[in-house]
C-alpha cells in the first residue's frame, strides 16, 4: 500500500466544526496510509503578517492587540473542541503562544523578511498541533510532526528554494517509516535552512509543501481538499456559469497556475509530474463528490478557462533619448526587475516602448518605478485586471470585454490576455 497525501487549507480549519470535519473525513480514510498537510486556522497568516510588521516597526500597542487577537480565535476554537473544561490536552498549544511572546519582546537585530518567517510559521505550528490533538483525543490515532525537521531549504527568508537531494533523502529515511505505521499531521509553507532557522516557501505554498513530502515519499496520490467542487473553469464568485474541470493534463494546471488560477499553487505540479502522481481537488463540503483530477493522459473537454488577475499595475517603459528600447535597454529593465524581486505577469514591446503588467506590491512597487523613472520615461495605469482566457472563442472575448476599456492585447493560438480597466 502506497502512503496519500491530504492536504488541508486555512478554510477548511477555519473554526471549530471545520476542525471536527477535518476529522471526519480522515476518519473515512484512516485505513490508508495517511501524510496529512495543515495550513494556518482562518485568516491566521494575514495577522500574523500584521503582528511581524508591527514587531520589526515597534509598534507595542498595535503589537499587543493584533497578539492578543491572533491567541483569543485559537483559544475559542480549543473551547469548541474541547470534551472537558479542565482538560490539560492543549497545554502544549498555551506553550507556544509563550514562546512567541518571548520572540516579540526581544529587539529587532535582523532584517525583516528572517522575523517574518520566524514568526509567521506559528500558524501552521497553532493549527497542526490543534488538529493532531482533536483527532487523538477522538480515537484518530496520530503523530504530529515538524515538517522544519524534514523540508530543507537555502537562506532566501520568504521564499525558500527547497534543496531537493538532501529534503528527499530525510523523508525516505525518517518520515516514510512512521507514515506507514500511523497518521502524520504535519504543517505546510514552512521549512529550515543548514542552520535550523525556519525559512517559509513563499505566500500559500502549503500546497507545495504537500508536492514536496509526496515527491520524497513516491506517494500514491495528493489530495488538495478545498471549499469548491473542484477547479472551475472560472472563479464561481465572479462567473455565475462557471463549469467544473473533472479533469485536466499536468501542462494545463502548471499554466492556470502560471497565469494566476488561485486553486493550484504554481510550484504544485511539477515535483508531482515527474514521478506521475496525480493530485485530486476535492470539496471538503462534500467529500465523497467526484472533484478534479490531474494527470497524465487524461482527456480535457476544450472550453474556456477564465482566470482573472486583479490589482495590476500596467507599467509603460520607454528611453528618453533616441535609443530603441528593445535593442539597448532590455537587460538593464530586467536587472531592475530582479534586484527589486518583481516578477511579470505579461510584457510586451515595440521599437520605442515596453510594457509591463505586475502585481501591485505598494511600497515595491514605488522602489521600482522610482529607479526606472531614474533612466526611462514612464507611464502608469493602476489598478487594472489582467484577464487570460485558455481555449478562448470569440464569445468569450466579447462578453469579457463589453462595456471595459482594453489597454492592451495578446493572442496566441490557445490562449488570449488583456488589460482591462
Amino acid at each position: 500500500m502506497n502512503v496519500k497525501v491530504f492536504k488541508f487549507g486555512g478554510a477548511s480549519v477555519k473554526d471549530a466544526a471545520a476542525v471536527a470535519n477535518v476529522a471526519h473525513i480522515i476518519q473515512m480514510h484512516k485505513s490508508s496510509q495517511l501524510l496529512v498537510v495543515v495550513s494556518a486556522m482562518g485568516k491566521t497568516t494575514n495577522a500574523l503578517e500584521r503582528l511581524a510588521r508591527a514587531y520589526y516597526d515597534q509598534q507595542p500597542d498595535q503589537k499587543n492587540a493584533i497578539y492578543a487577537e491572533i491567541k483569543l480565535f485559537h483559544d475559542e476554537i480549543i473551547s469548541g473542541l474541547l470534551k472537558t473544561k479542565d482538560s490539560h490536552a492543549y497545554d502544549d498549544i498555551e506553550n507556544l503562544f509563550i514562546e512567541l511572546e518571548c520572540l516579540l519582546e526581544s529587539e529587532p537585530d535582523e532584517a525583516f523578511d528572517y522575523y517574518y518567517d520566524q514568526i509567521v510559521s506559528y500558524g501552521e505550528i497553532f493549527s497542526t498541533r490543534i488538529v493532531s490533538t482533536y483527532m487523538n483525543e477522538n480515537g484518530i490515532n496520530n503523530r504530529w510532526m515538524d515538517a522544519r525537521t524534514f523540508i530543507s531549504t537555502d537562506d532566501t527568508f520568504r521564499e525558500g528554494r527547497v534543496n531537493w537531494e538532501h529534503t528527499s533523502l530525510l523523508i525516505e529515511k525518517k518520515l516514510k517509516p512512521i507514515v506507514q505505521k500511523q497518521v502524520v499531521v504535519t504543517q505546510g509553507f514552512i521549512g529550515q535552512n543548514n542552520d535550523k532557522q525556519t525559512t517559509t516557501l513563499g505566500r500559500e505554498g502549503s500546497d507545495y509543501s504537500a508536492a514536496i513530502f509526496a515527491y520524497g515519499l513516491k506517494a500514491e496520490s495528493v489530495t488538495i481538499w478545498k471549499d469548491v467542487a473542484g477547479v472551475m473553469n472560472a472563479d464561481p464568485k465572479k462567473f455565475k456559469d462557471a463549469l467544473k474541470l473533472d479533469e485536466l493534463t499536468y501542462t494545463h494546471a502548471i499554466e492556470m497556475a502560471y497565469y494566476g488560477a488561485t486553486v493550484i499553487h504554481p510550484k504544485t505540479i511539477q515535483p508531482l509530474q515527474s514521478r506521475h502522481i496525480p493530485l485530486f481537488v476535492k470539496s471538503f463540503v462534500d467529500p465523497g463528490a467526484q472533484g478534479t483530477i490531474v494527470s497524465d493522459g487524461v482527456r480535457e473537454k476544450r472550453i474556456p478557462v477564465i482566470i482573472v488577475k486583479s490589482n495590476q499595475v500596467l507599467l509603460s517603459v520607454s528611453s528618453k533619448d533616441f535609443s530603441f528600447i528593445v535593442e539597448d535597454n532590455l537587460s538593464r529593465i530586467f536587472s531592475i526587475f530582479a534586484e527589486h524581486k518583481v516578477r511579470v505577469n505579461l510584457m510586451q514591446n515595440s521599437a520605442i516602448s515596453f510594457s509591463i503588467c505586475i502585481d501591485d506590491a505598494g511600497d515595491k512597487i514605488e522602489m521600482l518605478k522610482s529607479e526606472l523613472a531614474i533612466h526611462y520615461q514612464l507611464k502608469s495605469n493602476e489598478p487594472v485586471e489582467l484577464i487570460t482566457i485558455n481555449n478562448y472563442d470569440e464569445q468569450t472575448l466579447a462578453q469579457i470585454k463589453l462595456n471595459r476599456e482594453v489597454l492592451l492585447e495578446q493572442k496566441t493560438r490557445a490562449t488570449a490576455q488583456m488589460i482591462l480597466k
